[in-house]
């Protein structure tokens, strides 16, 4: 049986295909950030995106959860080093190079957090393996 009504196309604020396109909504074209975006149109600016699209990516101004990547910290250690502002990659690139305190800080806070995560993990993997051990075994 077949559905004899149209589907309504998904549509996302620009803020929400911005964030997904992983880029900064302020440095997106007007028509961007003033249309909406339909689920059909965000895959095809991932498929293919347009030099507007690869020049933000590449070169910034980038927002807070591509700058902590690019840093290799949380975006809670952003706040706490003080960054609020978008950056662009050549900000980020000096910002590494510089490797103040609060930078050192945060990425052996992000490492020790990644390793706790591991450990968990691992943790978990056994126990649930000790549990099926013990559900065959009856």
């Amino acid at each position: 049986m077949t559905d004899s009504k149209p589907r309504s196309t998904q549509t996302m604020k620009p803020a929400t295909a911005a964030k997904k396109l992983g880029v900064y909504l302020p440095a997106t074209p007007a028509e961007f950030q003033e249309g909406v975006v339909s689920r059909d149109e965000l895959n095809a600016l991932q498929a293919d995106p347009p030099q507007w699209l690869a020049d933000l990516r590449r070169n910034g101004p980038h927002p807070r959860p591509v700058i902590a990547t690019k840093l290799g910290i949380s975006i809670s250690g952003l706040a706490r080093g003080g960054v609020t502002e978008a950056l662009t990659t050549e900000e980020i690139d000096a910002l590494k190079a510089e490797n103040p305190l609060w930078l050192q800080h945060e990425r052996a806070n992000q490492l020790e957090v990644r390793k706790e995560a591991v450990r968990i993990k691992e943790k978990q993997a056994a126990e649930r393996e000790q549990a099926a051990r013990r559900a065959g075994g009856n």
